[in-house]
């Protein structure tokens, strides 16, 4: 009697806190990620020519085929993200420093792939937090990275200590004021900062293209290019050849509790939350709607001018259209859902989302999975963060909160 009625007392406390927990945002969000993953695995069965081949000799060798691609697939994105154990094992037991850096190389090359995601992830986090739609990031990128290069390069004789902080500056002021414009605007004219985004993303583009094969070409390269930056303006790389990581994933990890701190501990990030909110309530408060939809458009372009300027300094070292078509800007939107318009799990959503990146094209390699099922399953879980509705009806929960209420706003 006394186990039936504590497993009658569990299974009633179960259902509680799955009721209490499909009423906030985070259910959502979980859900949405479970069934983007669902969608990944059926499209991985129905792209995989082996498991074609296993149904047609028969209906239970097609099953078991399906499993095995799956799990070969799971195993070739953990590989491809953090590297094989026994490698690395082998490896350390070995002591060849260049044979070390081979095995861990994976896992800091996630790394440094998720640093920009980060950066722009906190960039629409910031902006949406406001109430605004900050479409133009990806352009914010762009002229973030071309101002961090033409002083990268222009400005040869500075010592690093000084040069490294002045050019990631040049990039953060430059996306800063590709931000404001369109905050500008909204404020002056009321134009959608949509539209406008949209339209200067492909202005900076092509101003991009213009100067790298333009004023600012390398005349010794015969490709379009700008000149590299100097090696008093690179970031500092902690390890040689091949691996790639640099300091700016801690700059990247840094503004993650400043943007935490400015949004909930400042006044300032106070009256932008309730802008975002509210606006007509904040407009009748007495605060300033003109300013803080210039400043935190701003704000969102200086963070995400940071990762233009990050990717030059740190990875690239000069900008052409072909070795910094980003898409950042774009992949930070979803990514700022995900994490559920928190700074900390905007970067948790990026490291996710850049670990996955990094380990496609392995999973391509190894498991002979299209690499663009990644994007597919992002695209996917996008989706259905955008459509609560459709999740409710699917899991049975009921009404969503007011935070689940402003992601799907900011999201549609």
């Amino acid at each position: 009697m006394k186990k039936n009625f504590s497993m009658k007392s569990a299974n009633n406390a179960i259902k509680i806190f799955f009721e209490e927990y499909s009423k906030t945002s985070s259910f959502y969000i979980l859900a949405a990620i479970v069934l983007g993953f669902l969608f990944g695995a059926v499209l991985i069965i129905l792209t995989t020519d082996a498991v074609y081949a296993g149904f047609r000799n028969s209906f239970w060798e097609g099953i078991q085929v399906s499993f095995r691609t799956m799990g070969k697939t799971l195993e070739s994105i953990f590989v491809g993200a953090f590297g094989e154990p026994k490698r690395i094992i082998s490896a350390f037991q070995n002591g060849d420093p260049q044979t070390i850096r081979i095995a861990i190389n994976p896992f800091f090359e996630s790394l440094t792939v998720s640093t920009p995601y980060i950066i722009t992830a906190l960039a629409l986090t910031l902006a949406f937090r406001s109430g605004f739609l900050n479409i133009g990031a990806e352009g914010q990128v762009f002229m973030g990275g071309i101002a961090a290069v033409w002083v990268g390069f222009s400005t040869h004789s500075l010592p690093s200590i000084i040069h490294v902080p002045l050019t990631t500056f040049s990039g953060m002021l430059a996306g800063a004021l590709w931000g404001a414009f369109p905050g500008w605007l909204k404020a002056k004219t009321g134009a959608h900062e949509v539209i406008t985004g949209i339209m200067m993303n492909y202005i900076a583009v092509l101003f991009v293209d213009y100067m790298a094969s333009g004023p600012l070409r390398d005349p010794a390269v015969f490709t379009p290019q700008t000149p590299p930056i100097s090696e008093h303006a690179q970031f500092f790389r902690f390890f040689e050849p091949p691996i790639r990581f640099h300091i700016g994933f801690f700059i990247a990890i840094a503004m993650v509790p400043i943007v935490n701190f400015f949004l909930f501990k400042t006044i300032w990030g106070f009256e932008l939350r309730q802008a975002g909110l509210n606006p007509q309530g904040a407009k009748n408060a007495g605060m300033n709607t003109t300013k803080l939809t210039i400043m935190s458009l701003a704000l969102s372009g200086a963070l995400a001018g940071l990762a233009g300027a990050n990717e030059i300094q740190g990875i690239s070292y000069f900008m052409n259209s072909l070795n910094f078509t980003s898409g950042y800007g774009r992949n930070a939107i979803s990514l700022a859902l995900i994490g559920g318009l928190q700074p900390v799990g905007a970067m948790i959503a990026a490291l996710f989302f850049g670990f996955f990146t990094s380990a496609s094209k392995f999973m391509s390699l190894r498991a002979g999975v299209p690499h663009h099922i990644i994007p597919v399953m992002q695209a996917t879980i996008m989706f259905f963060i955008a459509t609560p509705a459709l999740i409710r009806t699917i899991f049975r929960v009921k009404k969503a909160s007011s935070e689940e209420t402003l992601i799907t706003k900011v999201s549609i």
